[in-house]
């Protein structure tokens, strides 16, 4: 690794356990039955330990996009136009999208990253294009070591500039890339050591007769370009993409300011586990949002011990489950700061047993 990229890894420090205790106490102290808002506690705890205080504030929520084509698209392992990639990031800008819409409904900005689209740049889009398109993973690496180092780099540093500039308390992360499920499979096989056929799902509508083909397209990936299982930067090197290192990056750069970052579907969790390879840290500032439907969503999300709030089979990606998510943290905030304390009515209930 770069000494850059090292200096990120050290800017990522641990979350606070002792505030984590401390809201765990004032939580079991509300006027309910301990425990019995389940999974609302947790993420009101984490996000104490994550901001290192038991006064945080809700506050700017932004998703950022990270979208690139796929070489591997030539495979045959999607039936939507590669085209589509350029066309719902025009339709992002303009609001047309699913996550444009949704975050709509929640208050949440969004903002369209150009990492690796085969397009021209594009008005409303932020520029960090790698190139257009990255390499096809069934013929060889996905992008050089030093491209997908520098993207993950660069992608970290942007976002950290947003944070500080917006004063964003949160962010989300999504993709576009039409294509995109085969890297991320291929990525979730080597880090949790599973084959092909129990990660490798259909994407976006790809019919289940071709399915093996696309298990047999992530099996040559991973043979024919032997990435090292323990080398983070070398597995997104050869046989991720641009979209998937700029969520690794996004995912990096949220936890180096010290906020939490709201993860999507199955893309994201293949993104995190390689934010996590690079510094372990990482983990306690992820938010999962939803079960994705894509079959490999549960060999990931085991293998990252996250448990989501959302399970509605969604699978569109771009950000949109992330977005669906962020009231549960106004809902986490709500919660500790407006219940009552069954102290304050004389109330004194036994512990669970």
């Amino acid at each position: 690794m770069s000494t850059l990229l090292n200096d990120l890894k050290e800017s990522i420090i641990p979350v606070d356990e002792k505030v984590r205790k401390r809201a765990q106490h004032h939580i079991d102290q509300l006027f309910k039955p301990i425990g019995s808002l389940g999974q609302l506690e947790e993420l009101a705890c984490q996000l104490a330990a994550i901001y290192r205080t038991m006064k945080w504030q809700t506050g700017r929520k932004k998703i950022f996009v990270m979208a690139g084509d796929h070489g591997v698209f030539e495979e045959g392992v999607a039936v939507t136009p590669k085209e589509v990639t350029t066309m719902q990031a025009v339709n992002t800008v303009k609001g047309l999208t699913g996550v444009a819409a949704l975050s709509y409904t929640t208050g949440v900005d969004v903002e369209m990253v150009d990492v690796g689209i085969d397009c021209d740049p594009i008005d409303g889009i932020t520029n960090m294009k790698v190139a257009r398109g990255c390499g096809n993973i069934a013929k060889g690496p996905a992008m050089s070591y030093d491209q997908a180092e520098q993207l993950i780099l660069d992608t970290a540093n942007y976002v950290k500039q947003v944070i500080d500039r917006e004063r964003l308390s949160v962010i989300g992360v999504g993709e576009l890339g039409i294509a995109n499920t085969t890297p991320a499979a291929a990525i979730v096989s080597i880090v949790t050591n599973q084959l092909p056929m129990h990660v490798v799902g259909l994407g976006a509508n790809l019919p289940s007769s071709q399915l093996q083909h696309k298990v047999d397209v992530v099996s040559v990936a991973i043979a024919l370009n032997h990435p090292d299982p323990t080398d983070p930067i070398d597995i997104m090197a050869k046989v991720g993409g641009f979209d998937l290192a700029g969520m690794t990056g996004a995912i990096l750069g949220a936890a180096a300011m010290r906020i939490p970052v709201v993860l999507d579907g199955f893309l994201s969790y293949s993104s995190a586990m390689i934010a996590c390879m690079i510094e372990p840290n990482v983990w306690d500032y992820l938010i999962p949002s939803h079960q994705s439907a894509e079959k490999g969503a549960v060999v990931a999300l085991e293998h990252l011990c996250l448990k989501p709030f959302i399970h509605m089979e969604l699978r569109l990606g771009e950000g949109s489950g992330a977005t669906l998510a962020m009231p549960f943290i106004d809902a986490a905030h709500a919660m500790m700061n407006r219940m009552g304390k069954m102290q304050d009515d004389g109330v004194d209930l036994p512990s669970p047993a």
